[in-house]
């Protein structure tokens, strides 16, 4: 396509799960980035395939009540954020009934009940984030940033909303920091982590530091009182290079209600909004509904998020995780707890679970699960196949609709299982991504 094509009015019907608007034109569906259901609008094509085209606003001619005013300066070419031109409050009903249409139009299922989202902070919740990080002379030094909207480039930012005020300070001096290294040119990303008190930068550095490298380094830790760890190849192999503690780190997160604390290194999987994964937390094991006598698996742990809680509240856990390294901090995480009695951690390949393999591990009360996006295909199987040994309850932690869909049918039309309840976390504000919670019971 050589000149862009412009087309409407358009009427946009719905969202799909980018948060672009859905219209049609001659036959042929359109996704308008930006666009929101109900407004007319036209639009230019920047990106044609067979079956559909993709297409940049140009006008709107009737807006939706919907819309807002961005708060951010950057919105619209960061890639950061999708929906911040939609009432906070809307982003939450539109993802709700995106999860409803997933269910019900890859799954065939419905749950007998829809759970009130749970929702926290629209602004500053972001305590993880990758930054990219680029040198670039013609734009006066380094950039450091999330990319552009669907581009290599990094955002020329400035600030960040969606990140705690204490960090989007930060992006002008890193800037600067950057500018004045030696590997200036050599160093593609920054990892931000935030813990309960104190703030962790992991430096993606791709040549040695020099002794001026150190120095900067050092002063800037000092003078902002942050970590800084320092990433020569994969996420598991990062040194602490500098701390407000000398020689040790100080990153964890709190789950008050359970009394439990989780230490955490700044490359590890956490939850990237803490007050909202707290909440979470708290309502999985509500749902879960655990006795005292119950023995409960945990599958796809991690450092011992639902582990360790569910510990407080059951005889015994045994929480399953394909990395051994996560396997390992999550043992010493129940012992800095002392629920080193209630737990047991194994590494498996959870995407390889066989009914043999499930029966095995002998039979469990209650059982919990935390995939990541692919979902937990061979589990629900296994779960699918084995009815007469079925846990009384099970809670299902999805971050992807999609997959979850595809694991709720499974379980019902295979199974026997029954949907009972399902609802949307609002773990990511201003973002497309929808991360849900759904409850199954056994067959009866």
């Amino acid at each position: 396509m050589k000149e862009p094509l412009s087309i409407g009015p358009l009427e946009i019907e719905s969202l799909d799960l980018e948060a672009r608007g859905v219209a049609h034109h001659e036959g042929k569906v359109v996704f308008v980035r930006g666009a929101l259901p109900g407004e007319s609008v036209s639009a230019r094509i920047v990106r044609r395939k067979p079956r559909f085209d993709v297409a940049e606003i140009e006008q709107i001619y009737r807006p939706s009540t919907l819309r807002v005013t961005p708060r951010c300066p950057h919105f619209g070419v960061c890639g950061g954020c999708s929906m911040q031109h939609v009432d906070a409050r809307a982003q939450v009903s539109i993802k709700q009934r995106a999860l409803e249409d997933s269910l019900w139009h890859i799954g065939k299922v419905r749950p007998d009940t829809m759970l009130a989202p749970i929702v926290g902070p629209a602004w500053g919740y972001r305590y993880r984030a990758r930054l990219s990080v680029r040198y670039v002379p013609k734009k006066g030094g380094a950039l450091v940033g999330f990319h552009e909207r669907g581009s290599s480039y990094v955002a020329d930012m400035t600030e960040c909303h969606v990140l705690p005020a204490h960090v989007s300070a930060l992006l002008v001096p890193l800037r600067k920091l950057v500018d004045g290294l030696s590997m200036r040119d050599r160093m593609p990303q920054i990892e931000v982590a935030q813990g309960e008190d104190v703030l962790a930068l992991v430096l993606r550095v791709l040549q040695p530091l020099t002794p001026v490298d150190e120095a900067l380094l050092q002063a800037f830790a000092s003078h902002h009182q942050l970590e800084v760890w320092l990433q020569h190849s994969g996420p598991d192999l990062i040194e602490l290079f500098c701390s407000p503690t000398p020689g040790s780190s100080r990153l964890r997160f709190d789950l008050p209600e359970f009394g439990v604390t989780i230490p955490f290194r700044p490359t590890d999987f956490t939850q990237v909004n803490h007050r909202i994964n707290a909440v979470l937390v708290g309502r999985a094991l509500r749902l879960l509904e655990p006795a005292p006598g119950d023995r409960v698996a945990d599958l796809f742990c991690g450092l011992g998020n639902f582990t360790l809680p569910l510990a407080t509240r059951c005889a015994n856990v045994l929480g399953i995780e394909g990395s051994k390294t996560l396997v390992s901090r999550a043992q010493a995480n129940a012992q800095a707890n002392g629920l080193e009695g209630k737990t047991r951690f194994q590494v498996a390949n959870l995407f390889q679970l066989t009914p043999e393999a499930w029966r095995a591990l002998g039979r469990f009360d209650r059982v919990l699960i935390d995939p990541p996006r692919e979902g937990a295909l061979s589990v629900v199987q296994a779960l699918a196949a084995d009815r007469d040994a079925a846990p009384k309850r099970l809670v299902y932690v999805s971050c992807n609709p999609a997959t979850l869909a595809r694991d709720a049918s499974i379980l019902v039309h295979e199974g026997g299982w029954q949907l009972r309840m399902a609802g949307v976390v609002n773990m990511f504000p201003h973002t497309s991504h929808v991360e849900s919670m759904a409850v199954f019971d056994p067959p009866q």
